[in-house]
Order: C-alpha cells, then sequence, then structure tokens
C-alpha cells in the first residue's frame, strides 16, 4: 500500500534513453559502418528471395513458399531494431518516448513470435517431405500452407498485443536508461517500480506456448527424419536429405538457443552486455545468413537467380 502511494506520487517517465550497443567513440564509427552494410545486404538477399520465388513457376513449391514468408519477416524484423541500433552508434545514447518505445517493442514481440512459428511450420514441411512423401501432395496443399502462414502472422499479432498491453501498462518512475539497443522486454521489466507478477506470468505463459512449443515441434519433426534417414537404403540417398535438413536445422539452433537464454526468464537477466550480444545475433546476424543458408546454395534457386540476371 505504501509503494502504491509513493508511486502514484512520482512522476511518470515518458521517454526512455537507449544507450546502444557501444558507449565508446572510437568503437561507434567502425560498428556503425559494418551494422548499415549488415543490414542494407540483409535488405537486399530478403527481398532477391522474394523476387525469386514470386517471379520463378518452379519455386511456386511450400518450401519456397514459407521461405519467401520468411524473408519478408526478416526485412521488417531488421527494419524495427536495426535503425535505433544505428542511431546510438552514430549520435551515442539515444532518447525514445514512450509511446515509440512501446510500437518498437510490439512489432518486435510479433515478429519473433511469428518467426517461431514459421521455422516450426518449415520443419514440419521437411518432415513431411522425406517421412511421408507419398502423402505431401495432400498434407501440404496450397490452403494448407496458407493456413500455416496466416495462422503464423495473426497468432504473433495476438500475442504482441497482451504481452507489450501487460508491459505498457505498468509504470515506469525513474530510473529511465536503457541498456539494450532497442525497447526490449527484459530491461522494461527491470525499470518498473510497480509488480510486474501478471507482466511475468503473461511472459510466461506466451514463452511456454511460442517458444517451447515450437521447438517441441520443430524437434520431433527432426528426431522422426532422423530415424528416417537412418533407415534409408543407400548413403546416397541418406545425404540428399540430410542436405535438405541440415540448413534449417543450424538456423533453428542459433535462434531458439539465443532467444530461450534471454526470454524464459526475462527480468532476471543480470548481464545485460550478454544480452546485447544475443540480440546482435538474432536481430542482425540470423537475418543475413539465413538467405545464404537456406537458398543462395540451393540448385533451384540457383537456377531462377541466372535466369533472373539473364533477362535482365
Amino acid at each position: 500500500m505504501e509503494r502504491s502511494l509513493a508511486v502514484g506520487n512520482v512522476t511518470r517517465v515518458q521517454e526512455f534513453v537507449l544507450l546502444g550497443l557501444s558507449t565508446r567513440p572510437e568503437v561507434r564509427d567502425v560498428l556503425f559502418a559494418v551494422f548499415l552494410t549488415l543490414y542494407l545486404l540483409t535488405l537486399l538477399e530478403n527481398s532477391l528471395i522474394v523476387l525469386l520465388v514470386c517471379r520463378h513457376s518452379e519455386l511456386h513449391k511450400p518450401m519456397y513458399f514459407f521461405l519467401g514468408n520468411l524473408s519478408c519477416l526478416e526485412m521488417c524484423y531488421v527494419s524495427v531494431t536495426t535503425p535505433s541500433l544505428l542511431a546510438g552508434l552514430r549520435t551515442g545514447p539515444c532518447r525514445v518516448p514512450f509511446t515509440a518505445c512501446m510500437t518498437q517493442l510490439f512489432f518486435f514481440i510479433s515478429l519473433i513470435c511469428t518467426e517461431c512459428t514459421l521455422l516450426a511450420s518449415m520443419a514440419y514441411d521437411r518432415y513431411v517431405a522425406i517421412c511421408r512423401p507419398l502423402h505431401y501432395p495432400l498434407l501440404m496443399r496450397p490452403q494448407v500452407c496458407l493456413g500455416l502462414a496466416v495462422t503464423s502472422w495473426l497468432g504473433g499479432l495476438l500475442v504482441s498485443v497482451a504481452k507489450t498491453t501487460c508491459i505498457a501498462s505498468l509504470s515506469y518512475c525513474g530510473p529511465n536508461v536503457l541498456n539494450q539497443f532497442f525497447c526490449d522486454v527484459s530491461p522494461l521489466l527491470n525499470l518498473s517500480c510497480t509488480h510486474v507478477a501478471l507482466t511475468e506470468l503473461v511472459d510466461f505463459i506466451s514463452a511456454i506456448i511460442i517458444f517451447c512449443g515450437t521447438l517441441l515441434v520443430a524437434l520431433a519433426s527432426y528426431s522422426a527424419i532422423g530415424v528416417s534417414v537412418l533407415h534409408m537404403p543407400s548413403a546416397a540417398a541418406q545425404r540428399k536429405a540430410f542436405s535438405t535438413c541440415a540448413s534449417h536445422l543450424v538456423v533453428v539452433g542459433v535462434f531458439y538457443s539465443a532467444a530461450l537464454f534471454i526470454y524464459c526468464r526475462p527480468s532476471r537477466i543480470r548481464s545485460m552486455d550478454l544480452n546485447k550480444v544475443l540480440s546482435v545475433i538474432y536481430t542482425v546476424a540470423t537475418p543475413v545468413c539465413n538467405p545464404v543458408i537456406y537458398c543462395l546454395r540451393n540448385r533451384e534457386v540457383h537456377v531462377a537467380l541466372r535466369r533472373t540476371l539473364h533477362w535482365s
């Protein structure tokens, strides 16, 4: 009761200060050039993937449909977090209005939840292709693929509405400094001057449903794929099956390792420098690497790319 009265007499925070990735001026210029290059490269790579998937009929397959969705998501993803990272590197710690911070948080949560569901859908697609090839045209028909994609995007939006509403309803009385390069869940919860039990409960439930649920789907799919591959009669067939899944498995491992470490217990993280490093992995490094890992080493994509360059 006393704490509630005290909070009521304190002015609510109207803006937050993002410290950014580094506060050392001699490092910021180099990092700015590096991350600007990575940002532009990410947009170029993913735009190219979307163009190829839309333009070439031979890529109108479930796997490439999901890759196209993932590329669209990656472009939105980096455009939510990277501009504030670049602004911090260019000018130093920057001030962000409360509403703008919550807006960035909303889109960030929505996109990260959508990515989890898309990755699980892609794992299921590979499971059906390898373990149930005769049923693949039926189980992964266009209506099913569209339903999985729409569910991924809408599910991310619904989870984000719940989480962002809870976080925005908390009282922030000061300090208002976020040791991060964008408005993230963990730093915001640490700054709240009111009880965060309900918000932590919502965050925990969403982590179980979205992060852990989709991770279990991916693990179950790849476990079944592993068993199926081991029972294939020839080594050539095993290599071919494994090559279609290895890249996705690597990305799933990197993405979930970093995300789950941060978001399983967001209010308990003490090493914010480690938090920022892991955030860079899945907000900058993963989006720039995904097109290379998934598509640009794929033979069908290579053929489509050569045809596109020849036409131009």
